[in-house]
């Protein structure tokens, strides 16, 4: 079969496009000028994702991936019978390259009293990202991805809360705020989905990565659905994953953790997942009550909703970088599909 030669630059402002291919050799070329090769005994699938404008994502043997992030990459391949997907996504991220990976929700219009933070690792990349509200002294949300090569078990947890510097010092919750207050410091991103270094372990416990949360909550219905997620994930690709608990101001308490930090009424998570042998998503809402019970229930279809509902309960546009007839697809009721996650609603 003849071979063509295609040269792809994927540079801010450029067209919206997806290609999937199947390839014999992929070269990848850098911002900074290095290449990365990889041929077909190394990896199953590759994606060049222009419409994210932040490069190529590698599916390598043996269910690990990886990202190359940047604001121009060259990608030179000899292609078999593949294809080119274009597709349109106009609610995307558009201002930070790095928000244009699929776990991020879309960010708050007001930056200057938003703060994006980005957790990472040089060994791992990325651990996890944040938007932290100024106005609220408040995460609004957590994301991150879960797959093979980041699921590692390989270190203990390390309990080293402190507080993220990275954050001015007036709008930074401190371990003083959550002292004797009757709450626990909540993980958004838990320890155990970062066990694969003491550097990302430790990153977790920093206090812009967690919400007040009663130890009922905390210690049970929300841990159990965190080993959930954890379950999912090793049954696909890669789980894209957002958890947060409510800020709004009619979705939280009216007593203040230690009259300063708001305690939600509400934690939820949005999921994302994605097998590469089917080329398909399937998403998933979950939204728990806040009380300060004992949750034992797992039949987690109990609080279970699509997409649609979780961006209508919260105002927030989850997955938003995926291209939108992708996204309205997943996200609908209609395509809620408990079986697919393995879960069912109480008799």
């Amino acid at each position: 079969m003849r071979r063509i030669l295609f040269i792809l630059t994927v540079m801010m402002l450029s067209l919206t496009a997806m290609a999937e291919e199947k390839v014999d050799t992929v070269v990848i070329t850098l911002r900074d000028g290095s290449e990365v090769r990889y041929t077909t005994d190394q990896f199953d699938r590759v994606q060049v994702i222009e419409n994210l404008k932040y490069g190529v994502k590698v599916y390598l043997k043996g269910g690990k991936s990886k990202d190359y992030l940047a604001a121009k990459v060259e990608v030179r391949y000899y292609q078999t019978g593949g294809q080119v997907i274009i597709d349109e996504d106009t609610n995307k991220n558009r201002n930070k390259y790095r928000a244009k990976l699929l776990e991020y929700p879309h960010l708050h219009a007001d930056s200057t009293r938003n703060q994006l933070l980005i957790k990472s690792t040089a060994q791992y990349g990325i651990t996890y990202s944040v938007e932290w509200s100024y106005n609220d002294i408040a995460n609004r949300w957590t994301c991150y991805q879960l797959y093979a090569g980041n699921m590692l078990s390989k270190v203990t947890r390390t309990d080293a809360f402190k507080e993220d510097t990275e954050i001015p010092s007036q709008y930074r919750s401190t371990l003083s705020d959550y002292k004797n207050s009757g709450f626990s410091r909540g993980h958004l991103c838990p320890s155990a989905d970062r066990l694969c270094s003491t550097e990302q372990n430790r990153q977790t416990f920093l206090l812009s990565n967690m919400q007040p949360q009663y130890q009922n909550h905390n210690g049970v219905l929300w841990e159990n659905l965190e080993g959930k997620v954890r379950d999912w994930a090793s049954n696909c690709d890669t789980l894209y994953v957002v958890k947060a608990g409510t800020i709004r101001s009619d979705q939280v308490y009216s007593k203040k953790c230690n009259d300063r930090l708001l305690v939600p009424k509400y934690f939820y998570m949005a999921l994302l997942a994605y097998d590469k042998k089917s080329n398909k998503y399937q998403a998933l809402g979950l939204w728990t009550k806040h009380e300060n019970v004992s949750d034992t229930n797992k039949n987690y279809g109990d609080y279970a909703i699509s997409i649609d509902e979780l961006e209508e309960r919260t105002g927030i546009d989850f997955f938003c970088n995926l291209p939108d007839n992708i996204e309205d697809d997943v996200e609908s009721d209609a395509k809620l599909d408990l079986n697919y996650w393995g879960i069912r609603k109480s008799q």
